[in-house]
C-alpha cells in the first residue's frame, strides 16, 4: 500500500515566509506613524476640552504643541503652520490639524501618509 505525503515543500515554505516577512516589515514601518497620529488626536481633544475663550491662535498652537510633546509626537511631524482654526458663520470654531508624513520603505519606494483631524472648540477664540 502506497502512502502519499502531503504538506508544504521547502520552496513553498520559503515563499510563505517571504510574504509574511514583507507584510511584517511594512507593519513595522507604518504602525509608529499611526500611533503618533493617535497622540495628535489625544492632544487635540485635550485642547478642545480645556476651553479656548479669549485665547489667540498662537496660544492655542503653543498649548497644542506642548501637549503633543507629552504624547511623543516628533516636532518635525506637525509644524505650527499645520495647525489652523476654522471659524463658521455661527461663531463656532474648529481646530484643524492637517499634515503629511513620508516614510522610506525600500530603496526608492516611500509611503506618503496624509493625516487630517478637526475637533470643535469650546468658547470663542480671539482674533
Amino acid at each position: 500500500m502506497k502512502t502519499r505525503q502531503s504538506g508544504v515543500t521547502l520552496i513553498g515554505m520559503l515563499i510563505i515566509i517571504m510574504v509574511v516577512g514583507f507584510f511584517g516589515y511594512m507593519g513595522m514601518k507604518l504602525i509608529p506613524a499611526y500611533t503618533e497620529y493617535m497622540g495628535v488626536v489625544k492632544a487635540m481633544n485635550g485642547v478642545a476640552s480645556s476651553g479656548t475663550s479669549g485665547r489667540s491662535l498662537d496660544e492655542i498652537r503653543r498649548d497644542l504643541l506642548r501637549r503633543m510633546d507629552f504624547q511623543y509626537v516628533d516636532d518635525a511631524t506637525v509644524k505650527p503652520t499645520d495647525i489652523t482654526i476654522d471659524r463658521s458663520s455661527g461663531g463656532a470654531s474648529t481646530l484643524k490639524v492637517s499634515y503629511q508624513k513620508d516614510i522610506p520603505f525600500l530603496y526608492n519606494v516611500d509611503f506618503l501618509l496624509s493625516f487630517e483631524k478637526s475637533v470643535p472648540l469650546q468658547g470663542n477664540v480671539a482674533q
